[in-house]
């Protein structure tokens, strides 16, 4: 009697674990990728870096426009028994003549500043996309897996049942009774914690949203990988066009520039200048004077500065040139590990799915073998254990061929923008 009540116990332990959960926000990966592209705080901090470099480059143009400005001066003076009033007010400005092509250099290595902080925003867009995609699948895979579980505990509960049934006609031993019961309860226990696994991943996809808050949501989705061709990608085509290679790129043609700006040291600065002005002791006044010059500044002794600037300038250079042909090196390793990766991924789908098929129909045979006595309880178990392990592993291999087909996406260089 303990024992029909603890299997009644466990049975309705097992469909309770099947009662569905409230409704959730349900998320596709284009509505992930929307919101990603609009909240995550990474991004927008890639974006201000691109505006802040913009704005760089404007301030170090602003140099080449005329530098005008106006004054007024009011004053009123007392001395002894005499007050006297001072009145005047006038334009001026200045104007850069020549400085041996420094401003004009460092405005175009502000612009290679200006792409390499785009390029960043792109990697930075390929790294949130892999973040991201990684947790929507994790998602996935998890809800997946719940689903699994509760087909595991009803083989385990069927398998419990039956066993319980020949026990008690005396067509088993006590020992295959209480091995189904076991498994029976490893099955709901591993249902449980798959349930629970559900919400911590949901905060990892919430996070990777940009989200400030937890949210519990679910995503509709399948496992069906879309990179499937065969044949090996251009990896020199795909490595031109590299956002890390792009930004180590642009970042040697700003060093480039900048032995412009330190040869121009060099030379001398010439620079024009012009004002007018009116004054007197009555307003408006109208004592009227101006003045306009040109000035030419060439220092002559400075301790070595310039010849020091140029050979920093030029080490610069240098060393962004060696980052560059690195940066290249690493990305062509890049994409022939994760190309390798995602091939090896989905051979192996394909491998452990004929393995799960072959897996449920011996399954299925020996249900049927066991029920009638042509198989012991141990050949029997260890077919069920298979089947079992079986659909865990494909499940697995399903959701390692996606993560490998997102990393293969970031290191080809693909942003937010792509919504495969």
């Amino acid at each position: 009697m303990p024992q029909r009540l603890f299997l009644l116990i466990l049975i309705l332990l097992g469909y309770a674990f099947t009662v569905p959960a409230f409704a959730q926000e349900v998320l596709t990966w284009a509505d992930c990728l929307a919101e990603a592209r609009k909240n995550h705080p990474d991004l927008i901090s890639a974006a201000e870096s691109v505006n802040q470099e913009k704005a760089a480059k404007e301030v170090i143009g602003s140099t080449l426009f005329p530098q005008i400005g106006v004054d007024l001066d009011i004053s009123r003076a007392k001395t002894g028994n005499t007050t006297a009033n001072s009145y005047s007010y006038g334009v001026s400005g200045t104007q850069l003549i020549f400085d041996g092509m420094k401003t004009s250099s460092e405005i175009r290595a502000a612009s290679e500043n200006v792409a390499a902080a785009e390029q960043n925003y792109r990697f930075a867009s390929t790294e949130i996309r892999l973040n991201l995609r990684g947790a929507f699948i994790n998602l996935l895979k998890a809800q997946k897996l719940v689903k699994v579980s509760e087909e595991i505990v009803k083989i385990r509960r069927d398998n419990f049942a039956l066993i319980r049934l020949r026990y008690e006609s005396g067509l088993e031993h006590r020992g295959a009774l209480l091995t189904a019961e076991a498994n029976f309860a490893s099955a709901s226990f591993e249902l449980a914690q798959a349930k629970r696994n559900v919400e911590f991943v949901q905060r990892q996809l919430t996070k990777e949203l940009g989200r400030e808050e937890f949210t519990p949501l679910t995503v509709a989705g399948d496992f069906t990988v879309r990179e499937t061709a065969v044949e090996k990608p251009d990896f020199g085509a795909l490595v031109k066009n590299n956002p890390s290679v792009l930004n180590a790129l642009a970042q040697k043609n700003a060093a480039s520039f900048g032995i412009q700006s330190a040869r121009a040291n060099f030379f001398p600065t010439v620079s024009g200048s012009a004002a007018a002005e009116k004054s007197g002791a009555t307003w408006p006044p109208d004592n009227a004077r101006w003045n306009a010059g040109v000035s030419v500044s060439l220092p002559l002794f400075e301790g070595g500065l310039k010849t020091a600037q140029l050979a920093q300038a030029r080490s610069a250079y240098k060393q962004a040139e060696a980052d560059e042909r690195s940066t290249r090196d690493t990305i062509v390793v890049s994409l022939e590990r994760t190309w390798a990766a995602l091939r090896d991924a989905l051979e192996t789908v394909d491998v452990r799915r004929k393995s799960l098929e072959a897996s449920e129909e011996r399954s299925r045979i020996a249900q049927a073998q066991y029920s009638t006595g042509f198989i012991a309880f141990d050949d029997w178990i260890i077919i069920e254990n298979t089947l079992v392990e079986a659909k865990k592993s494909y499940l697995e291999g399903q959701a390692d061929a996606l993560l490998a087909e997102a990393a293969w996406t970031q290191a080809k260089g693909e942003t937010l923008e792509y919504a495969l």
